[in-house]
This record gives C-alpha cells, structure tokens and sequence, in this order.
C-alpha cells in the first residue's frame, strides 16, 4: 500500500504558475502508472493528467494541455504537475493517485491509491 501526500497548492492570480508534489511512501513508484486528478465544487471529478510507469508516455485532459506538465522522478518517489497560465476555471481540489499498471489507465477505478487533495485557488 502507497500513501501518497500532495504539496504545492495555493491562491495565485490567473496568468501564474503553481507547482505540485506528489510524494509517495510505503513501496516505490517506479514502473506504475500515476496519475493528477481535480474536483472543483458542485462538478464531478475530472482526470487531468496522467503519466506512464517510465515517464515516457503522457496524458492531458484538453482544458490544460500546453500549460500544465506532469512529471516524476523514481529516485524522490514524487511526481510533479507544473501549472503555468493558470486560469479561474482551474480552481479545484488536485488530487494524485497511483495506479497498479505500468501503462495510463482510462478509467479513475485503476487507480487504486489517492491522496488527500490540495487546493489550488486561481483568482481572477
């Protein structure tokens, strides 16, 4: 069993850039799948991003491509989402989660463990 703990979110101003961590413990990262999901109030949570066992295969949801990057170093057992150009309609609770394959899944039920969430707050 992993746990993981989220880090990094914030109020920002829209335009700017927030970084978030995903540090894991309790067994490695390496070679699973993980995963950036967000829930913002009255919606249904949304996956945002998603990166393969090895890093080289991504995934993003339309709304964040080319400004949201999602990233993960083995040897820190953390994984990252770099937010840039951060717009209002990004305001959520951002959660990651890790799934129990190496390749990215399609549905959120693959991914078996989840943090607790951080807020990301972008005003406008």
């Amino acid at each position: 069993q992993v746990q993981l703990v989220e880090s990094g979110g914030g109020l920002v101003q829209a335009g700017g850039s927030l970084r978030l961590s995903c540090a894991a413990s309790g067994r490695t990262i390496s070679n699973y799948a993980m995963g950036w999901f967000r829930q913002a109030p009255g919606r249904e949570r949304e996956r945002v991003a998603g990166i393969s066992g090895s890093g080289r295969t991504t995934y993003y949801v339309d709304s964040v491509k080319g400004r949201f990057t999602i990233s993960r170093d083995d040897a820190k057992n953390t994984m990252y989402l770099q937010m840039n150009s951060l717009r209002p309609e990004d305001t959520a609770v951002y959660y990651c989660a890790s799934a129990t394959v190496f390749f990215i899944p399609i549905q959120a039920s693959a991914y078996k463990n989840w943090g607790q969430g951080t807020q990301v707050t972008v005003s406008s």
